[in-house]
């Protein structure tokens, strides 16, 4: 009995976090929601061209707006912990919209992620994002 509460009070492993994160922000681009977008994103956020939190969700709402069905096709996941509270994410990813798998936006474009994470309040957030275009 003492082994079963053990074991549902250990916190969850950083690595298995970031990646229910990285799950969390793929459902809320899928679902259209920027807000829950936003939330994935830490306070201190910084995009690309000096994109903050709020400029990142202003860009979601309006890919959301134009499309109303979005998927997200992503490549394994590369988590590397720096510290307790610091990590880097490396993954690639589709977004897909409309009918069928029609990939967003127009032109078809796979794209190289690179996001940085904080541990912040025992949440994980991202705290810096670029992306760049496989093909080109």
């Amino acid at each position: 009995m003492c082994a079963v509460a053990l074991a549902g009070c250990r916190r969850e492993a950083p690595e298995d976090a970031i990646r229910a994160q990285v799950a969390a922000l793929q459902s809320a681009i899928e679902q259209r929601s920027a807000s829950d977008v936003a939330d994935v994103l830490d306070e201190d956020f910084i995009g690309p061209q000096n994109m903050d939190r709020r400029g990142a969700r202003q860009m979601a709402a309006a890919m959301m707006l134009r499309h109303q069905r979005i998927g997200v096709l992503t490549g394994p996941v590369d988590v590397a912990l720096q510290g307790e509270d610091r990590a880097t994410v490396r993954t690639r990813a589709a977004l897909t919209g409309g009918e069928g798998i029609a990939l967003l936006p127009d032109s078809a474009q796979a794209w190289r992620i690179e996001s940085g994470w904080r541990l912040r309040d025992g949440v994980w957030r991202i705290t810096s994002l670029k992306w760049t275009p496989i093909l080109e």
